[in-house]
């Protein structure tokens, strides 16, 4: 059976859920509302935690560079929005020193061909492919020339995309995530039975699921067909201003969602009928009559 380990972590096809909460840009670029997600994590369960990284002057299309924006922190020009949202090598460093105080995994997806150098100074222990870098060749080739786990995001991608970005990563240690892009993703969108299409299309890969629909069962649910590693965004209060806050989960929902993923395993068992050591106590009691 395949096996992938990330830092202390082995994520197998059948073991136990690996929970990532994605922090992504829910910082709002506050360092400390950043390390108040981290602690929450750590607190209930969270197994990483995932921040992304750009280069905004890569990432922002041109003709959306000057366009006006409307922001807590007045109006500003887009660029210099998402300028105004990334971290750098300051704010890294103390990340991976608090992440190593607290005995949290972290990572990050990134979005360009520098944030990846970037990254590769704290040595992360694996990379979050986004759905929107799937089906850029010479991105996917650098990131398995690192040969560290990688998790592939599919939103917004054709069976044939996948198939082909899954083929350039041959060798990796991969997880697939299925995932629909929308923020939040309708419950009609969802799709959840794609999971076992793609554990049968891709039987030595690891599949997961990235969710970003509203609460937590439909993530609960992913589990229970085949998802061993379950990525939610996560934040402190999902009435924070910012674009990813409505399909994130609050306090309350990592600790359920966390809780609840880590017992799939148990809950799912071995598939064998038996009869158990507490229902043969109540077998004494009740079954008086067994002629068959």
């Amino acid at each position: 059976m395949k096996e992938i380990k990330i830092r202390n972590k082995t994520i197998t096809r059948e073991g136990s859920v690996f929970f990532i909460g994605e922090i992504g840009i829910n910082h709002n670029g506050s360092l400390e509302i950043a390390k108040q997600i981290i602690d929450i994590a750590k607190i209930y369960g969270v197994d990483a935690v995932k921040f992304q990284k750009r280069v905004p002057e890569l990432c922002v299309p041109e003709d959306q560079k000057n366009l006006p924006k409307e922001t807590p922190w007045g109006t500003m020009t887009y660029l210099e929005y998402k300028k105004r949202m990334e971290f750098g090598e300051r704010e890294y460093k103390e990340i991976d020193r608090y992440c190593k105080e607290k005995g949290m995994i972290w990572f990050a997806s990134p979005w360009d061909m520098p944030s990846i150098d970037f990254l590769e100074k704290f040595d992360v222990s694996c990379y979050k492919v986004p759905s929107a870098k799937l089906t850029d060749k010479d991105f996917l080739l650098k990131l398995k020339s690192l040969k560290k786990p990688i998790i592939l995001s599919t939103g917004m991608s054709t069976e044939n995309e996948i198939k082909k970005a899954v083929e350039i990563l041959y060798g990796s240690d991969l997880v697939i995530m299925h995932c629909n892009s929308s923020y939040p993703a309708k419950d009609g969108d969802l799709n959840l039975n794609y999971i076992k299409k793609l554990l049968k299309e891709f039987p030595e890969h690891i599949i997961g699921y990235s969710g970003h629909e509203q609460g937590i069962t439909a993530s609960i649910a992913a589990a229970t067909l085949g998802a061993t590693v379950v990525e939610r965004h996560i934040t402190l209060d999902r009435a924070m201003w910012g674009t990813d806050q409505a399909a994130s989960i609050e306090i309350e929902g990592i600790r359920r969602l966390s809780r609840d993923l880590h017992k799939v395993n148990t809950w799912l068992g071995n598939g064998n009928k038996i009869v158990t050591e507490d229902e043969e106590k109540i077998k004494k009691k009740l079954r008086n009559i067994n002629n068959i």
